[in-house]
């Protein structure tokens, strides 16, 4: 046999689904045989390999043990003269395993090949080609001097940045993501290292090959899409701390303990500095916006003090007591901030109502607390009043310099329906179709694209893939999907690259799937695009639900007296009121079936009433389930727990 495929699997099935649908087109004409090593995962990739792969060799773990340990497991039993190891949420060519097995035949001195790869977007990714992180190499790559210098033969040396993309070249690291190796390399100098749990055991294997005299080689003649790891992602601290201490191992492994020792220097040097900057750009993250509204808050409430202060109050002299300014005015601030905060005025994107609705309901409290006070801590309502309007001005107008500049974060207004193109042929286009419909709220454009020349309207198509340019322009597309049925993976990496186009998103639809699959942004990595079905999971709607369930639980108990007398479980009803406060389950919840779309849906507490409740006829069959808990997570509103509560009220002990 010629060529042996290992993916490692770990609770990402939609991205090992669309990966075995191009690995499947890419073995055909070769001897080829392909394992996936499961390592525990609970979102149901076994039973969907079963169900779709039944072709493919799975080997299901009891537990995680790990990438290099699953890996050796199939290397073990493998038959190829070329083992691939390979991650899940990649996307191979269709001519990618001949013309990579071509090379291998060609060059008897190559241990190890790694291709090009892109991200979801169609942009090159530097870790397609690696140098040996040696204490200097590392050194240029934590402090950013190889981002800085690139070009450079000295400091560039981490991902061999001088090197040309477009040419073969001999190189030192391959990457795990994608690593052929030549199965009589591995026989000499062994299997992966155990002692990498994740991390590093592609750079350990690496360099023992070329140790032993073999070279690694990136080979740019194919490409792969990799979606940078949907269970890591590469800019949180724990993924700084696991990939550092893999370097550590690998140090300490190969190099003098001199340099070992100035490595781990360096290395828990990085970490903490990554750590640092880490939690430091999440605290400015959370707070730059209410300390900038504060300011200005605080500004302009002193500017209208003085004016009324000078102006109408003490027009002939006198002044206001210091406390106003201590005090008074610091007071107004917090609570007004608070109240656009538990009004949603800080989610995103930014909505004005929301703000104004903070601004109105701390301003009501403010005015409430005022009239308890004493007469000698009154100061002034006009003060209060053109303060409130003041904030909203402010607010309004900082946000509307943010959206002016483009600021992502800070966008203004609701998030309009988004408009699709989708690229197939029809039936295929029609059926990627259907699944936005049926997840989306409403799109507001959906377009077909003949992947053949011939430009159809009466089909349905409004153009070719060869005015897909002009197309997203004219049409004013958010989004391109790809149908991985009717185009080859080396026509959609093509098309990826042509349009590298920042607002527009880039997705590809696996044949015979019910996912959608892209990559944002790097920040993202890549994620199941399951799309606008987490209404329910926004913060605002999180933070309404939670406060609706303990405000109907504390209803509920004062009344639980009478309540009970109702109710079909009594003892149910008081001990859900209690699980409910201390926030075990919540009143409204999904009803879940037997049936496979629950696993989309957005996770939430479990709840004593569910959609169905509201109906009458308790006959109902499982895809009328599956669809109203598709529309109430979508489709999130206070209003709709209540009316099932109202609905359910003598199930409240379920």
């Amino acid at each position: 046999m010629k060529l042996s495929i290992v993916i490692v699997n770990y609770n990402v099935k939609y991205f090992l689904e669309q990966c075995l649908h191009s690995v499947r087109r890419a073995i055909e004409g070769t001897d080829s045989e392909v394992f996936v090593v499961d390592n525990n995962s609970v979102d149901g990739s076994v039973t969907m390999l079963q169900e779709k792969f039944p072709d493919v060799i799975t080997i299901a773990n009891k537990e995680n043990s790990g990438f290099s340990k699953a890996n050796n497991q199939a290397i073990k039993k493998a038959r190829g003269e070329y083992i691939l190891l390979l991650n899940p949420d990649t996307v191979v060519e269709d001519d990618t395993f001949v013309k990579i097995i071509q090379f291998m035949d060609e060059h008897p001195d190559a241990g190890g090949l790694g291709v090009k790869m892109v991200d979801g977007k169609g942009n090159f990714l530097p870790e397609s080609k690696r140098g040996l992180p040696t204490p200097a190499v590392a050194f240029y790559k934590i402090f950013g001097l190889s981002r800085l210098l690139p070009k450079s033969k000295i400091f560039g040396k981490y991902h061999l940045s001088f090197l040309d993309k477009e040419k073969t070249h001999e190189i030192e690291i391959l990457s795990g993501a994608f690593m052929l190796l030549r199965k009589s390399v591995l026989d000499e100098i062994g299997l992966l290292d155990e002692t990498f749990f994740m991390y590093g055991e592609d750079i350990d294997l690496s360099y023992r090959i070329t140790k032993a005299g073999y070279k690694n080689y990136y080979f740019p003649e194919t490409r792969i899409i990799h979606y940078k790891g949907e269970s890591t992602k590469k800019s949180s601290v724990n993924y700084v701390v696991i990939f550092y201490n893999a370097m550590v191992i690998f140090a300490r492994k190969h190099f003098s303990p001199k340099n070992a020792r100035l490595f781990s220097f360096l290395i828990n040097l990085a970490v903490y500095f990554r750590a640092f900057l880490a939690i430091l750009n999440r605290f400015f993250g959370m707070v730059a916006l209410p300390i900038a509204d504060a300011v200005l808050l605080f500004g302009g409430i002193i500017g209208i003090k003085n004016y009324w202060e000078h102006n109408v109050i003490f027009p002939y002299g006198g002044e206001y007591p210091i406390e106003i300014v201590s005090v008074a005015i610091p007071l107004y601030i917090i609570i007004w901030l608070m109240s656009v905060y538990l009004s949603g005025g800080y989610d995103r994107p930014v909505r004005l109502s929301k703000i104004f609705q903070g601004l109105f309901i701390g301003t009501v409290i403010i005015l409430t607390v005022y009239a308890l006070l004493p007469e000698d801590y009154r100061f002034s309502r006009a003060l209060i009043v053109f303060g409130a309007l003041w904030g909203f001005i402010s607010m309004m107008g900082l946000r509307f310099i943010f959206h002016l500049f483009k600021l992502k974060n800070y966008r203004i207004g609701i998030k309009t329906n988004k408009r699709f193109v989708i690229v197939g042929n029809k039936n295929e286009a029609e059926r990627v179709a259907d699944l936005l419909r049926k997840a989306d709220m409403n799109p507001g454009f959906i377009g077909f694209v003949n992947v053949k020349e011939n430009h159809d309207k009466n089909a349905g198509f409004i153009g070719t893939l060869g005015q897909i340019k002009d197309i997203i322009n004219i049409y004013k597309i958010d989004e391109v999907i790809f149908c991985a049925k009717d185009l080859p993976a080396q026509k959609i990496i093509d098309k990826m690259s042509e349009l590298n186009i920042s607002q527009v998103e880039l997705k590809i639809a696996p044949p015979e799937s019910l996912s959608i699959i892209g990559s944002q942004s790097i920040n993202t990595s890549g994620d199941i695009y399951i799309i606008e079905l987490d209404s329910i999971t926004k913060v605002n709607n999180k933070r309404s639900k939670r406060f609706l369930d303990i405000v109907i639980s504390t209803i509920l108990l004062i009344i639980s007296p009478l309540a009970i007398v109702v109710m079909k479980n009594p003892f149910g009803f008081v001990r859900n009121i209690f699980m409910i406060i201390f926030a075990t389950k919540s009143w409204v919840g999904y009803r879940f079936t037997e049936t496979s779309e629950n696993h989309k849906l957005p996770e939430i507490k479990k709840g004593v009433l569910n959609p169905t409740d509201v109906l009458k006829n308790k006959n109902i069959s499982y895809d009328t389930i599956d669809r109203l808990n598709l529309l109430y997570a979508r489709d999130y509103k206070v209003l709709n727990d209540l009316n099932i509560i109202l609905k359910g009220f003598r199930n409240l002990g379920r």
